[in-house]
């Protein structure tokens, strides 16, 4: 909104951004909608100049605009999403947080007791699609007494994938995997809450079916103690219109 302000607009330019994420998680690609209301005479902004625009604001940012179309009135950034698409990533064969490569420092999470157990995890993720009530996947705050716990979780998937400049340290027996959730809305830290829980599957303090259990007791209480994904591997990956 800052950079905006060099816009020139007759009134103050407020962004609505598609989806809100928590300090420390990223987004690869984010959307948002916003009025450009400019003065008589003044020629109207194409999707190009605007984005060169408030790029040469952002220039000092971790923040880019990767591109910008003009949208019909009724459009909303936040309400006309079909789906919202999340990865996470888990960096395996750490036995200590030190050997996190450097590139990777804050882009992904190396979770401490040895390897995983993925195909117990992909089993477990089985639960988690479809349409539940997701009040124990779902961290308590001031917005809790006006939100449906309920949401539909479209995609769940675990897979292997590849580290930034990872042929660098191949001989360091790293691997990375992803875990790519995708549905329209999502309630409070859900998809921390969710790859937490599969990695305790992975670890062996879960066992598959008792992700089942977490989702029919519908208690945010409920939810084993300190196994929330911490921010830094979660990444917004898309928002579908």
């Amino acid at each position: 909104q800052k950079a905006a302000q060099n816009l020139k607009a007759i009134t103050p330019i407020k962004f609505h951004i598609s989806s809100r994420t928590d300090s420390g998680v990223h987004a690869l690609c984010n959307a948002a909608h916003l009025d450009i209301h400019r003065a008589p005479g003044k020629a109207e902004l194409s999707g190009e100049q605007l984005q060169h625009s408030l790029n040469c604001q952002l220039s000092p940012e971790p923040i880019r605009i990767l591109s910008a179309h003009r949208v019909p009135s009724t459009f909303h950034a936040r309400f006309s999403a079909l789906s919202r698409t999340y990865i996470y990533r888990l960096l395996l064969g750490c036995a200590h947080h030190s050997q996190v490569p450097v590139f990777e420092k804050d882009l992904c999470w190396a979770p401490a007791g040895g390897p995983l157990n993925i195909p117990a995890m992909q089993e477990a993720a089985q639960f988690l699609l479809g349409t539940h009530d997701f009040s124990t996947f779902r961290s308590l705050s001031s917005d809790t007494p006006f939100q449906s716990p309920v949401r539909t979780i479209l995609q769940l998937d675990i897979q292997p994938s590849s580290g930034l400049l990872s042929h660098h340290y191949e001989h360091r027996g790293l691997q990375f995997w992803e875990v790519e959730v995708r549905g329209r809305s999502f309630v409070y830290r859900q998809v921390r809450r969710m790859v937490g829980a599969l990695v305790a599957v992975g670890q062996g303090k879960l066992a598959p079916h008792h992700i089942k259990e977490l989702l029919e007791v519908k208690d945010p209480l409920a939810f084993p103690a300190n196994s929330m994904a911490p921010a830094s591997g979660l990444f917004l990956k898309a928002v579908e219109y």
